[in-house]
């Protein structure tokens, strides 16, 4: 290994050490007064629920600027949990932030996208017929990941910015402990490691910038292992008597989630360093896919029946709630994978001018054995997200402010869906 590869090597490893679990006196307090008998069951047993929860505070002084209090209940970022598609925000952030990196004023996110494969495994995308134009672009593969959270948006994005960018980027901006190894397909870590030619056009086909097959050559840090469960099954239902190793796959401590949902709707409130390199638009379409509503939206035109309001909006959801309370929209990305669930949201109630960010995960698999599709998510993790979610909405609610927030920053026109005769999109791969 060259000396560079070696620099490079130690960049990218974290700390071993075991911390302990942190939890806020006031939290604990504040969950106890909700004696739901689920709540109270995943609340009391948070090891094994694998259980992290931050809520923070948004106070406001006379001239509207915000200032932030972290609490948090069992958070330890050595503590893995699989972050599913979480990630897709992230990577959404890095592929705007690379396009303004281009300098190349007609290479937008707007702007047509051809993937071609130059390495086993990869796949071509040349057309994408839940846009407009039927053309991929990166505009469109944010709306796709954040409104239902779409898988092949998340990779293609992956394909787009690279492996190494991505964790060069992610690191450089202070998430040291955060790694991106792999796209939503079954790869293997070399072919993870290869991404494909990329090429930008004009809708008529001509070319505007071609960006070539790259590979990642730097090295990970795999010395903390993540084997989680007693047992797994292969793709072949095959059961394999041990448990399953996370530990080269993709890493996103909830710390890092809630800052960096915080950086982009509060970009201010965070280090320089710790920002994305974006425009006032790119803010501006982000926090729109964010919140917005997939029923509201018309390209894709998803089935709203299918992906409701709260679809992906876990604190807000159960089985008896597909709609926001009046007035309130929530920013976040959730994801579940392998048992676990997680969000991060910031919460916007205009009605009654309250505000407040949340991201817990938890995990839920009884039976301990992951890939059977045998997870808790209807019975546990969705109730319980749901009554975390309003414990902490009532208690901002009734919580006293000096002042109350002026929300018109995040007042957005939304769209509103057409009528027209196109089938809806059904069962999105997410």
């Amino acid at each position: 290994m060259n000396k560079l590869l070696r620099f490079l090597a130690l960049g990218l490893v974290t700390t071993v050490a075991q911390a302990q679990p942190r939890t806020d006196a006031f939290l604990t307090d504040l969950f106890s007064r909700n004696q739901n008998p689920l709540f109270q069951e995943v609340i009391l047993h948070p090891d094994t629920y694998r259980l992290q929860i931050i809520y923070t505070r948004i106070d406001r002084d006379k001239r509207n600027l915000p200032t932030f209090t972290q609490y948090y209940f069992h958070v330890d970022s050595t503590e893995y949990f699989n972050p599913a598609s979480t990630v897709k925000l992230p990577l959404a952030l890095l592929s705007l932030e690379k396009l303004n990196g281009l300098k190349k004023p007609e290479v937008t996110k707007f702007t047509a996208m051809q993937f071609d494969s130059a390495f086993r495994g990869q796949t071509k995308e040349w057309r994408d017929n839940t846009a407009e134009n039927g053309l991929p672009a990166i505009a469109h593969f944010i709306r796709k990941a954040f409104l239902v959270s779409d898988n092949d948006a998340y990779s293609r994005m992956y394909e787009f910015v690279g492996q190494q960018t991505i964790n060069r980027s992610l690191h450089a901006k202070g998430y040291a402990d955060t790694r991106i190894t792999h796209r939503f397909v079954r790869m293997t870590p070399e072919e993870n490691r290869h991404t494909n030619p990329v090429r930008f056009i004009r809708e008529d086909g001509t070319l505007l910038y071609a960006q070539p097959a790259a590979i990642n050559p730097d090295a990970f840090d795999f010395r903390r292992t993540a084997k989680i469960g007693k047992a797994y099954l292969t793709a072949n239902d095959s059961l394999v008597n041990e448990p399953f190793d996370f530990t080269m796959r993709n890493k996103y401590p909830l710390e890092a989630f809630q800052q960096t949902l915080q950086s982009v709707l509060f970009p201010r409130s965070v280090p320089a360093r710790q920002r994305f390199a974006l425009t006032g638009d790119d803010y501006a379409l982000v926090r729109q896919y964010l919140a917005q509503f997939p029923g509201e939206t018309n390209y894709p035109k998803y089935d709203a029946e299918q992906y409701y309001d709260t679809y992906v909006k876990f604190f807000f959801r159960d089985s008896l709630h597909r709609t926001l309370p009046e007035g309130v929209r929530v920013f976040n990305k959730v994801g579940w994978a392998y048992g676990f669930m997680t969000d991060a949201s910031y919460v916007a109630d205009f009605k009654n001018q309250v505000e407040y960010m949340l991201s817990a995960t938890l995990y839920v698999n009884r039976d301990e054995i992951l890939n059977d599709n045998k997870y808790e998510y209807e019975s546990v993790a969705h109730p319980f997200l749901y009554q975390l979610g309003q414990t902490i909405y009532q208690h901002e609610l009734k919580r006293p402010r000096q002042y109350r927030p002026d929300l018109k920053e995040f007042q957005i026109t939304y769209e509103k869906r057409r009528a027209d005769a196109r089938p809806v999109v059904k069962d999105v791969d997410n």
